[in-house]
């Protein structure tokens, strides 16, 4: 999904218009805030305005309209549940689906402040094999559900980091607590850009979670999604 830079520039220029009607101040403002419809109930989600790249991104194909109709096509039990493809919209069961996408990347922005505990909202990519500088999907996201995690759980997963690129890679006192209370998946961690958090419907997050899915992870029976920005 290359760029064109007449295209980068025109996708640029729209996010600054979607950003004079949705975003707030960086410091010490709100949080936007987007509501998740799906057949099984709501979540409120709240990004992140230090990821600005991926916020303003979110904001304007949610007040577009784009992500209305798409499926859950990919749901893991304790792991997460991932949308965003544009080619889920009506697809016929059984299609293979998660290759979607608007036409562009975004760059990364991946935040040792934001981490992958349950309701995390995480941007989806293309592997480190084809992308080495971890740009994200324009459109594809994850929310975490995850599992358990223990303290000696973070300790071997700061250990294998800190033999790679991540050399000061730790967690503070605070992020430990936080995976210890929710749980989440920690291995994911620095792989992936985390750009806002689930801040109410954790329970409908478990129940799309635990639907039956066929081999390829898809929902045996669809499960549609709808947004609408709140103020």
């Amino acid at each position: 999904m290359v760029v064109s830079s007449f295209r980068s520039f025109f996708f640029l220029a729209s996010l600054l218009l979607a950003s004079s009607s949705f975003v707030h101040a960086q410091d010490g403002e709100d949080r936007p805030r987007v509501q998740i419809e799906t057949s099984l109930g709501s979540m409120v989600i709240e990004l992140y305005n230090e990821t600005p790249i991926h916020r303003d991104n979110f904001l304007k194909l949610a007040g577009e309209g784009f992500y209305d109709g798409l499926l859950w096509h990919r749901v893991i039990a304790g792991f997460m549940t991932q949308g965003g493809d544009p080619k889920s919209k009506g697809a016929a069961p059984g299609t293979r689906l998660g290759s979607g996408g608007p036409g562009y990347t975004l760059e990364s922005e991946i935040d040792p402040a934001f981490n992958h505990v349950k309701g995390a909202l995480s941007a989806a990519r293309q592997g480190d094999q084809v992308n080495p500088q971890r740009r994200s999907s324009g459109s594809q996201f994850y929310i975490v559900q995850g599992r358990d995690v223990s303290a000696q759980a973070l300790q071997q997963i700061v250990n294998s980091k800190r033999n790679s690129v991540l050399q000061a890679f730790s967690y503070t006192a605070d992020q430990i607590a936080e995976y210890g209370e929710l749980g989440g998946t920690p291995h994911l961690d620095m792989q992936y850009t985390v750009f806002g958090r689930v801040v109410e419907g954790l329970d409908v997050l478990d129940a799309i979670c635990a639907v039956p899915t066929d081999r390829s992870d898809r929902p045996a029976e669809d499960i549609e999604m709808s947004m609408k920005i709140l103020d």
